[in-house]
């Protein structure tokens, strides 16, 4: 097996293990992550042409909020996710059809990635919004969560269209 197929996390005895990226570069680095969600039509009627209002308040600005305050807590929810002080998160939400589609981005400047805050603040973002709207029906769907794009550290990568 080659080093670039080796799971990272893993240490030579088989013990589980925080990756060492003591030697690595500091470098730029960006991940851009996807969330849909599918609504049923009686929820998407709600939508204004900017935002869903509920009772609550609006959905699409507290899932913002809520997915941009989940990638700052990432490596407190995945284990042996390093700490990272992230340089920007930001969160976009569009209604395509019948589903929301959240598009996160996420930079830092680190010796490490910066893929699971992207696709920690796309996913709590979904999940805020199945919470905000599951009063009007629960008949909602997380379709997914992707890593679209990452730049930054020895491999870029970009997902296949």
């Amino acid at each position: 097996m080659s080093s670039q197929q080796e799971l990272t996390h893993i240490d030579k005895q088989g013990k589980v293990q925080m990756v060492d990226v003591s030697e690595k570069s500091i470098t730029k680095r960006i991940a851009i992550a996807e969330s849909r969600v599918q609504l049923p039509e009686n929820v998407l009627l709600l939508f204004d042409g900017t935002d869903i209002k509920m009772p609550k308040g609006a959905v699409f600005q507290i899932a913002i909020i809520a997915g941009i305050m989940a990638a700052k807590k990432t490596s407190d929810l995945i284990p042996l996710c390093h700490p990272l002080g992230l340089d920007d998160v930001s969160i976009q939400i569009e209604i395509e059809k019948n589903e929301v589609v959240i598009r996160s981005t996420a930079t830092v400047h680190a010796k490490t990635g910066v893929e699971m805050e992207a696709l920690t603040a796309a996913g709590v973002a979904a999940l805020t919004i199945y919470d905000m709207c599951k009063a009007l029906s629960h008949n909602i769907i997380i379709k997914e969560i992707k890593l679209i794009e990452k730049t930054g550290g020895k491999h870029d990568f970009k997902l296949e269209s």
